[in-house]
């Protein structure tokens, strides 16, 4: 029979690939035990950030070392939790279990924000996160074609007591978008009281239940959405989307400068410069600067802010887009790359603010 101390000691041979230590080293094995009668293994691995991307490849380490030495004919079951970070704890019932809310904001309209802000749900979601994905883009709703999810139509469902909104699941993000409730066809004609109520009820009545990430894709410029947003969800953090071009740059300075304003002081969590180089197929060494070079990248240096990726012009990404089939599925692309590492740095951004930063809360604007 295998002793707990020989339990350990396989544990202690699986080394984390990021940290380049043991598991229990790095204190992550929080339980192990053994039913020898029904040759059973369970384990309870327990995770320092509210995402680990070797998480997967951790895990399967694990039940291969213990099928190895003690036989394939054990069970290995494995539980795993990740770190809670800091939840926004709202007032919103349907909210109180979100960890962190990010706003994806552009300062002009054609720069792809909601591109940006689908591959980027899609690609933490590959890091083993939890995201929602929220279009607050209620005059040109974009997000159900990019999810193929044009035809969708909302149900209600009961938790608690209570009727809630039950977001579409499509590719392991939860989806909740104006889109859904109104014909894609018809022009949205809203006076601006109206549109913050309709996403003040989508915010509020959507059943989003427990996630590392809820993603705000934003209309372009700054205006009632906006200020609707803040004043109703405390949010952890801006992420501006831009165009290299210098037209574009000049709109992503009044962006940041309205989540940086002593009303709403948002932290701004970096830039992401979209449509950076187009590179060739048949040229793939190549890069040519259409909208011009590296104009985020000096404007970030400006404004003391990170630059979270530059993301190159590919057909593909068009593509996928109008197919419903977003890039940042496949992460072995040169696509799929750009996405999963600006998610890699987007979660770092989010845990050093966390970090030095005191909790979100909602802003409160008044009128004099």
């Amino acid at each position: 029979m295998a002793t707990d101390n020989e339990l350990i000691s396989i544990l202690e041979t699986i080394i984390h690939p990021a940290h380049k230590k043991s598991l229990t080293e790095l204190g992550i094995v929080k339980q192990v035990s053994i039913q020898e009668n029904e040759k059973k293994i369970h384990i309870t691995l327990a995770y320092p950030k509210p995402t680990d991307p070797f998480a997967n490849a951790i895990k399967k380490a694990c039940i291969l070392a213990f099928k190895e030495k003690l036989g394939q004919d054990y069970q290995v079951e494995i539980e795993e939790s990740f770190s809670t970070a800091r939840k926004i704890s709202p007032e919103y019932d349907n909210l109180k279990d979100v960890k962190n809310i990010v706003a994806i904001a552009s300062g002009k309209g054609g720069v792809g924000k909601s591109t940006v802000a689908v591959n980027l749900a899609i690609a933490l979601s590959h890091l083993n996160a939890k995201v929602g994905l929220l279009d607050a883009d209620l005059y040109g709703p974009s997000i159900p074609k990019m999810f193929a999810a044009e035809g969708h139509h909302p149900v209600m469902v009961e938790k608690d007591g209570k009727e809630f909104i039950e977001p579409l699941e499509r590719y392991n993000i939860k989806v909740q978008s104006a889109g859904f409730f109104f014909n894609p066809d018809e022009a949205l004609i809203w006076r601006g009281p109206m549109a913050t109520n309709a996403l003040k009820q989508m915010i509020t009545q959507t059943l989003w239940e427990d996630l590392d990430y809820l993603l705000i894709d934003l209309p372009p410029g700054t205006g009632d959405i906006h200020i609707t947003l803040v004043q109703e969800l405390p949010v952890t953090g801006a992420v501006i989307v831009s165009t290299p071009q210098k037209v574009a740059l000049a709109d992503v300075i009044k962006g940041i400068n309205m989540f940086r304003s002593e009303k709403i002081n948002v932290p701004v969590l970096g830039i992401v410069e979209n449509m950076s180089w187009f590179t060739p197929a048949e040229l793939p060494e190549n890069k040519y600067y259409i909208f011009g070079k590296e104009g985020c990248k000096q404007l970030a240096a400006e404004l003391n802010v990170p630059l979270l990726g530059q993301i190159p012009i590919v057909q593909s990404i068009c593509e996928s887009g109008d197919t419903g089939k977003p890039v940042a599925m496949n992460p072995f692309t040169l696509e799929g790359k750009a996405f999963a590492n600006l998610a890699e740095q987007v979660v770092a951004e989010i845990e050093k603010r966390n970090q030095l930063l005191p909790p979100t809360k909602k802003v409160e604007i008044t009128h004099r």
